[in-house]
C-alpha cells in the first residue's frame, strides 16, 4: 500500500516535494492544493488531482500525510494548527525563535484531531538541529558552531527586493574561511556574528535609481546586514539570470570538545552539507518524515513532533532487518 500524499502550496519547495516523491517507491501524490486558480497550476504528476486550497478538508480520509509548503512567516503559524486538526502533516517551519510557540499550537490541534505533526523539518532546523543534538550528548564538555553557506539566503534576498529602486537582486551567506578553520584547529575561538559570516550582493537596478542610496541601504538594514561586513555588485539582469539563478546553499555543524580525567584529549565532530538546490533538498528531508509521520499515526501516537522525538529506522523504506543487516 501506497502512503498517500497531498501538498498544501506549490512553489520551489512544493515542487521539489512533487520530485522527492517520485523517488520514494512507497509513496504517491493524491493532490496538490493551492490559493491560486486549479487550471491555471500545472503539475508533474499525472495521475494526482490540483485543487484549491479551500477543498482540501474533502480529502481528510483520502490522504495520509499533507506536507505544507508555506512560508514560516505568514503561512504556517496559521496553516499548520489547522491542517493538524483533520491531517497528519509536516512543515518546515524555520524561524527557530518561534518553535516552541509553534510546536505548541501544533501539538494542541494534532491531539484534538489525533493526528500526528512533525513541524520544522529541513536541514536548519532539521539536519543540523539533530547533528547538534547528537554532538552536545557525546561531548557534553565543548563548544557549538553553525556556519551557513556559502548559499543563496531566500529571506536576505526579498528583503534587499523590497529596497526602492531595485529590480532583482540575489544575496549570498558566505562563512568565514578563518573562523571556520579556527574552529577545525580546536582553538575554540569566541566569535561575533560579523567575524563568522559575510554577505555577498548581487543587484539588479531600476533604470534611474541611486546607486549609492541603494547600497547604503542594504548595508545598514538592521537584522538583516547591519551586523555583517557586506559587498554590494551592481549587474544587468542578464548576468543574473545568467550567474545566480540557482538557489545553492550548504553548511557546517561543528562541536570541539574535550574528554579524559584531566579533559587532556581534544575531538571536533563536523557535518558538512553542500546543495545545489536548497528546496529540492529540504523537500527530500521532508518527505522522508512523513513516511514517519505515518508510521507513528499507525501506532497509535498523536501530537506534535520534531526531529528530535523520531527514531531514525522511522524515516527509511527499509525494515527493521534489512537496515541492521545493511548499514549498522
Amino acid at each position: 500500500m501506497s502512503i498517500k500524499i497531498g501538498i498544501l502550496g506549490y512553489g520551489n519547495l512544493g515542487r521539489g516535494v512533487e520530485c522527492a516523491i517520485r523517488q520514494n517507491p512507497d509513496m504517491e501524490l493524491a493532490a496538490v492544493f493551492t490559493r491560486r486558480n486549479p487550471k491555471e497550476v500545472s503539475i508533474l504528476t499525472k495521475t494526482a488531482k490540483v485543487c484549491h486550497a479551500e477543498e482540501a478538508a474533502e480529502w481528510k480520509d483520502k490522504i495520509d500525510v499533507m506536507i505544507l509548503c508555506g512560508g514560516s512567516a505568514t503561512d504556517l503559524p496559521k496553516q499548520s494548527p489547522e491542517f493538524a486538526k483533520m491531517f497528519n502533516i509536516v512543515d518546515s517551519f524555520d524561524t527557530h525563535a518561534n518553535i516552541p510557540e509553534h510546536f505548541a499550537n501544533v501539538d494542541e490541534a494534532a491531539k484534538q484531531g489525533g493526528r500526528v505533526g512533525i513541524i520544522s523539518v529541513g536541514w536548519d532546523p532539521g539536519m543540523f538541529s539533530l547533528n547538534r543534538m547528537y554532538a552536545n550528548a557525546i561531548l557534553p564538555e565543548g563548544k557549538d558552531y553553525t556556519f551557513w553557506g556559502k548559499g543563496v539566503s531566500q529571506g536576505h534576498s526579498d528583503a534587499i527586493r523590497r529596497i526602492a529602486g531595485v529590480k532583482n537582486a540575489k544575496q549570498y551567506t558566505i562563512p568565514v574561511e578563518s573562523a571556520l578553520e579556527a574552529v577545525r584547529k580546536g582553538e575554540n575561538p569566541e566569535l561575533t556574528t560579523r567575524q563568522k559570516h559575510t554577505r555577498e550582493c548581487f543587484v539588479v537596478l531600476e533604470e534611474g535609481a541611486d546607486a549609492a542610496r541603494v547600497e547604503n541601504e542594504i548595508k545598514t538594514m538592521p537584522n538583516y546586514f547591519a551586523d555583517y561586513d557586506t559587498t554590494v555588485h551592481f549587474i544587468t539582469e542578464e548576468e543574473l539570470q545568467k550567474n545566480h539563478s540557482g538557489i545553492p546553499h550548504g553548511g557546517f555543524v561543528l562541536r570541539s570538545g574535550k574528554t579524559g580525567w584531566q579533559e587532556e584529549n581534544s575531538h571536533l565532530i563536523e557535518y558538512s552539507i553542500k546543495l545545489d538546490s536548497n528546496p529540492e533538498f529540504t523537500s527530500c528531508v521532508i518527505v522522508a518524515y512523513a513516511r514517519a509521520a505515518y508510521r507513528l499515526y499507525t501506532e497509535g501516537q498523536t501530537g506534535c513532533k520534531t526531529v528530535f522525538d523520531i527514531a531514525p529506522a522511522y524515516l527509511s523504506a527499509k525494515d527493521g532487518a534489512e537496515l541492521r543487516a545493511s548499514m549498522l
